[in-house]
């Protein structure tokens, strides 16, 4: 007869159950859209993918009446989903420059995204790369606005994932289902009809809406200052100027606020003398 041992019993408690415990093979996915920030990254990014829907079926009409090939705007949306990058490539590639035109514009028009991933590497810098390479993709302006907003404190925590990907489905199928439909229908779309600028309005509401205090007012304030003062450079530059001139605000008053408060407070009953 063959005789199983035993094994010492573990001083370290049994994880609860669904918390903490190791997940079995092929269970990853299901748990993470099952956590309750994957829910609350979902709901606070869908006020801002009405704003995201508008633009993107914006971008998908400008992009169906470009006379490039349906197979090829629908590929575009799909790889690239990047709005800006889009429309600013759309008048060379209808027009024939070369390749390297095309990507040089994109670059420039992106450049954004460097600064972006600044913010973004405190907490992403422990997970695989694969994973980051991901992540990327889904990375937008007003998730990652968002994000920050969640998660002020540049580190890890267990809760990023999850709300990171509840707002990244939730961005993603607010762009892809408007742009794909902006292609498909762009030839209903009267030439006449303005709207561009509504997409403007919306996206601009949407910035209104992510101004809690002083500080992000005070920074967007610059950032659209900056980006009329720069509008005349080439390849839509002025979007890096004013993004870099928000940022440098922003650094410069949270760096004024934390002097401010390192500063150690008078104590009470003493004389402000100064000693012989």
């Amino acid at each position: 007869m063959r005789q199983v041992s035993a094994s010492p019993p573990s001083d370290t408690p049994a994880p609860p159950p669904g918390e903490n415990a190791p997940a079995p093979a092929g269970t990853a996915t299901p748990r993470l859209w099952r956590h309750p920030e994957f829910r609350r990254g979902a709901v606070e990014m869908f006020p801002t993918t009405l704003g995201i829907a508008a633009w993107g079926l914006i971008t998908g009409v400008a992009m169906g009446k470009s006379g490039l090939g349906i197979e090829v705007m629908v590929l575009m949306s799909l790889l690239v989903f990047a709005g800006s990058a889009q429309l600013a490539v759309l008048p060379l590639m209808s027009s024939g420059a070369p390749v390297w035109v095309v990507w040089a514009t994109a670059l420039c028009v992106n450049l954004r995204f460097v600064i972006f991933s600044a913010v973004w590497r405190p907490y992403v810098l422990h997970l695989a790369w694969h994973e980051r390479v991901r992540m990327a993709y889904f990375t937008a302006d007003l998730n990652t606005a968002l994000f920050v907003r969640r998660f002020p404190e540049p580190r890890p925590d267990p809760a990023q994932p999850p709300y990171f990907w509840g707002g990244a489905v939730s961005s993603w199928f607010g762009w892809q289902v408007p742009s794909i439909a902006g292609i498909l229908l762009a030839h209903l779309v009267p030439a006449h009809w303005d709207i561009g600028f509504a997409g403007v309005l919306a996206l601009l509401g949407i910035a209104l809406s992510l101004t809690s205090d002083r500080a992000t007012a005070v920074a967007a304030l610059v950032a659209g200052c900056a980006a009329v003062a720069a509008y005349a450079l080439p390849l839509r530059l002025n979007i890096v100027v004013a993004i870099a001139a928000a940022v440098a605000v922003g650094v410069l008053i949270e760096h004024t606020r934390g002097g401010a408060a390192a500063l150690p407070a008078p104590a009470a009953g003493r004389d402000a003398e100064t000693p012989p």
